[in-house]
């Protein structure tokens, strides 16, 4: 049971951080230069990391949760 709930823990690890990737990957073909006031470049990349991050969590638990629910499809039956 406890190598089960290891083997979850790496795979959600690991699925968060390259759905953060494939986010901020993504997030570099939009401009945002237009929203974004002059020297005020700091405060801009801090918002695109989190942007990313938080871009990439959520599909990354779209992702978690649509495979955790398909593994339990047995139990309808």
């Amino acid at each position: 049971m406890e190598q089960m709930i290891g083997q979850q823990a790496i795979i959600s690890i690991f699925s968060h951080i390259f759905f953060t990737g494939v986010a901020f990957y993504a997030l570099r073909a939009m401009t945002f230069e237009n929203w974004i006031r002059k020297h005020h470049v700091l405060q801009a990349q801090i918002l695109y990391i989190f942007l990313s991050i938080a871009l990439g969590t959520m599909v990354s638990t779209f992702f978690l949760n649509i495979s955790a629910w398909s593994r339990q499809l047995p139990y309808l039956f």
